[in-house]
């Protein structure tokens, strides 16, 4: 893994660390929005373009969204390999699922950043949203690609599901911020954690978060209850990942998904959703984490297991 600073690939741990050795997370460089108001990236169909792993999760919430939200047939897609080395993310249809660069032809998923600014200083991440007109990376967070397909597209497909209603958005930002700091997030802190301290902080609110999601839905289907929402389209990629991975890479092993209750009815609810299950990719998931850590797997050895994922 790597990073570029002014154009420069510079190869670097995956694990980026504040001082006190608790993994931090580097932000995105790339935060615009698309809006019939917005003087340059307008809806417009075959216009804008996924660059994903099926791996991420992050990029998995894009894929989610770009099925429910009828936008397959708007805004194209690759997928790049599950391998991330040295030179990071790299385009290679080997891996049965993945994708050469249909636009660009480019190797490496780096490239595509130098594209859009060839002094670019940034982490290679995915999900990247694309926009052919331009040549340019309209944003690379996640959080906000979703937020983009949730609405600026509809009078294009007709489709007005709305995962983030006025009514509940209070709800949606406070339960979306403490998911992500102690769960999403947080498998990462406590995999990533490069000494004890930081390991046990990171774990213990791990739990208290899943055990206090298990009783909020010991009455209510969803987070927020009979409705999905942005909250239930943040959690579900993590949770279909953790007994297959972080559980025992990440060393999250104090309980399984299975284990709970609630939390497990909810994902197995969530993971019958077409688009969910669509886009979540086992072979991708297991491959890229116990090959691409060296640094926490050394001799990138991917476990057979689990016999039963969910």
């Amino acid at each position: 893994m790597g990073r570029l600073v002014d154009g420069i690939w510079h190869v670097s741990s995956v694990i980026t660390s504040d001082g006190m050795g608790s993994y931090d997370r580097l932000p995105r460089t790339f935060l615009e929005t698309i809006s019939s108001s917005h003087s340059l990236y307008r809806p417009e169909a075959n216009r804008y373009h996924l660059y994903v792993s099926y791996a991420c999760p992050w990029a998995t919430r894009t894929l989610i969204y770009r099925q429910l939200k009828g936008l397959a047939d708007y805004i194209s897609v690759d997928v790049v390999h599950p391998d991330m080395g040295d030179d990071g993310w790299l385009f290679d249809d080997t891996f049965e699922g993945s994708s050469r660069d249909s636009l660009h032809g480019f190797k490496f998923l780096r490239q595509v950043y130098l594209e859009a600014d060839p002094l670019a200083s940034t982490s290679v991440t995915v999900p990247i949203l694309w926009d052919k007109k331009t040549g340019s990376i309209v944003n690379n967070e996640s959080s906000q690609i979703i937020r983009i397909f949730n609405s600026a597209f509809n009078d294009l497909t007709g489709n007005t599901d709305d995962f983030y209603p006025s009514s509940l958005r209070r709800e949606i930002d406070d339960l979306n911020e403490k998911i992500y700091q102690t769960v999403n997030n947080g498998v990462y802190k406590t995999g990533f954690a490069t000494n004890q301290e930081s390991y046990d902080e990171a774990v213990t609110s791990l739990f208290d978060t899943l055990d206090e999601l298990d009783q909020r839905l010991t009455n209510s289907k969803y987070l927020l209850g009979d409705e999905i929402t942005e909250a239930d389209l943040r959690l579900i990629p993590t949770l279909l990942r953790f007994d297959v991975v972080y559980f025992t890479h990440f060393k999250c092993n104090w309980k399984r998904i299975v284990d709970y209750k609630n939390l497990h009815r909810y994902m197995l609810d969530l993971y019958s959703v077409p688009a969910i299950k669509d886009t979540c990719q086992i072979d991708h998931i297991k491959r890229h984490y116990y090959f691409s850590h060296e640094g926490i797997n050394p001799h990138r050895i991917i476990p057979k297991g689990p016999q039963k994922f969910f």
